[in-house]
C-alpha cells in the first residue's frame, strides 16, 4: 500500500518534524502555518489544480472547466473573506486583506507573469507543487529562475516602483461589503456561463465539473474539491496569519539572502527592502518568515500527496529547449510577480478575495500574457515536451 511506501514515511517525518522544529525554535503559529502549507500542497497536487494549464486550455482549446473551478474558488473565498475583513479582526486576531495600487508596474508585471506561466511551465503554486511532487526536473530549474527573476526585480525596484498608479482601492470600501459580495458573485456567474458558451461553440460539448469520483487520501480529486479546499485553506490562512495566502513574497527574500551570503551586494540598501513592511522580513531569521514557512510546507505536502498517489518521480534532465524555456520563463515569472504585488495566488486569488481592485485588474494583462506565451511556446518545442510528460505521468499512475 502507498501508505507504507518509504516516500510516504519520509513525507510524514518532514511534516511532523518540521512543525515540531518550528514550534520549538520559533512559535506555535509558525508550526501551524507550516502544516497549513502542507494541506495546501496536498490539495493542489491531488486536484492537479493549476492556473497555467487552465488558462492554456481556455485560450488554445476553448475548454473552460479549469476557469469555472477558479470561479467556484473565488466565490467561496469572497463570501468568507469580506465580512471578516470588514470587522477587521476575528476572535481578537487583527486581519487585513491584500489591497494594492493599480498602476503601470502591476499591469506590466501581470503581463510578464502571464508570458512566463506558459513558457516556464507553471504559475507560482504550480511550480512549487509539481517540483516537490517529482513531476519533472524541469520545474526545479523554473523555480530557481523564478527566485532569480524576483531578486532581480527587487534589485531594480528604483526603476519601476515610482511608476504612475491609482491609490489602493477596494470594492467594499467603495460600495459596501454586501454589495461588493453581490457584484463579485454576479461577475463570477457571468464568467462561468460565458466559458460554457465559448466551450460549446468551439468544441460542441462542455466538460462537466463533478463532485464525485475522488479518493480523499490517495487522489485524484475532482477539480471542485480542489477549488473549495483552496478557498477554505486560504481563509484559514487569513485567520491564523492575519493576512491571506501568499507565495512569491518569499522568493526575493530567498534570493537576497543568497546575494548577501555570497558577498555580491548588501540588499538592505536596495530600495525594495527599505519599505518598512519588508525590512523586518530581511532582518529576522528566514524561518520566522510566514510565507517561507508556508511555501516549504506546501512542498512537503505535495511530496507526501505524490507518494500517497503512487506517482513515480521523473528526474530526467530537460531537453535543451525546455531548459532554456525554464530559465527564460522563470525569470519572467519572478520579475512579473514582484512588479505586480504577487502572482496568481496573492494578486489574483487573494486580491479578489480581499475585494481589491488590483486583483481584478491583474487578470486582464495576465491572460494577454498567457496568450503571447502560447504563441512563443513552439519556439522551445514545449508541446512535444508536454506530450512526453503526460505519457510519463500516465505510466507512473499504472
Amino acid at each position: 500500500m502507498h501508505l507504507f511506501r518509504p516516500a510516504t514515511i519520509i513525507a510524514v517525518i518532514l511534516l511532523i518534524g518540521g512543525a515540531a522544529l518550528l514550534g520549538v525554535r520559533h512559535s506555535a503559529m509558525q508550526a501551524s502555518l507550516f502544516l497549513l502549507g502542507g494541506a495546501l500542497g496536498v490539495a493542489l497536487l491531488h486536484a492537479s489544480f493549476g492556473f497555467a494549464g487552465a488558462f492554456r486550455r481556455l485560450l488554445a482549446e476553448g475548454r473552460g472547466a479549469g476557469l469555472r473551478a477558479q470561479m467556484v474558488m473565488l466565490a467561496v473565498a469572497v463570501v468568507l473573506f469580506l465580512p471578516v475583513l470588514a470587522e477587521g479582526s476575528f476572535w481578537g486576531q487583527p486581519v487585513r486583506g491584500f489591497v494594492f495600487p493599480v498602476g503601470l508596474s502591476l499591469l506590466l508585471g501581470a503581463f510578464l507573469f502571464g508570458v512566463g506561466m506558459q513558457i516556464g511551465g507553471g504559475c507560482a503554486s504550480g511550480t512549487l507543487y509539481t517540483a516537490a511532487g517529482g513531476q519533472g526536473a524541469r520545474m526545479w530549474l523554473t523555480l530557481a529562475s523564478f527566485v532569480a527573476g524576483a531578486t532581480l526585480a527587487a534589485y531594480g525596484a528604483e526603476h519601476w516602483e515610482d511608476w504612475p498608479s491609482l491609490p489602493p482601492l477596494s470594492l467594499p470600501g467603495m460600495i459596501g461589503t454586501l454589495p461588493a459580495i453581490g457584484v463579485s458573485l454576479v461577475v463570477f456567474a457571468l464568467v462561468w456561463f460565458g466559458s460554457i458558451w465559448l466551450e460549446r461553440r468551439r468544441q460542441g460539448s462542455v466538460e462537466v465539473l463533478s463532485w464525485r469520483g475522488g479518493d480523499f487520501l490517495r487522489g485524484p480529486w475532482p477539480l471542485l474539491w480542489g477549488a473549495v479546499a483552496l478557498a477554505l485553506l486560504n481563509f484559514a490562512t487569513l485567520l491564523l496569519a492575519g493576512r491571506p495566502w501568499a507565495i512569491t513574497a518569499a522568493f526575493p527574500l530567498w534570493g537576497s539572502r543568497l546575494v548577501e551570503l555570497l558577498g555580491w551586494d548588501v540588499p538592505a540598501f536596495w530600495l525594495y527592502w527599505e519599505d518598512p513592511t519588508r525590512t523586518e522580513a530581511l532582518l529576522r531569521p528566514l524561518l520566522a518568515d510566514r510565507t517561507t514557512v508556508m511555501d516549504l510546507g506546501l512542498m512537503a505536502g505535495a511530496f507526501g500527496a505524490a507518494a500517497l498517489a503512487g506517482h513515480r518521480a521523473d528526474w530526467r534532465w530537460p531537453r535543451p529547449q525546455e531548459a532554456l524555456a525554464s530559465l527564460f520563463g522563470g525569470i519572467l515569472l519572478g520579475i512579473g510577480a514582484v512588479m505586480a504585488f504577487g502572482c496568481n495566488i496573492s494578486a489574483y486569488f487573494s486580491g479578489i478575495a480581499s475585494g481589491s481592485l488590483h486583483g481584478w485588474a491583474w487578470i486582464g494583462p495576465a491572460l494577454l500574457g498567457n496568450w503571447v506565451g502560447l504563441k512563443i511556446r513552439p519556439l522551445f518545442s514545449l508541446d512535444r515536451g508536454n506530450n512526453e510528460m503526460k505519457l510519463t505521468e500516465m505510466r507512473g499512475a499504472m
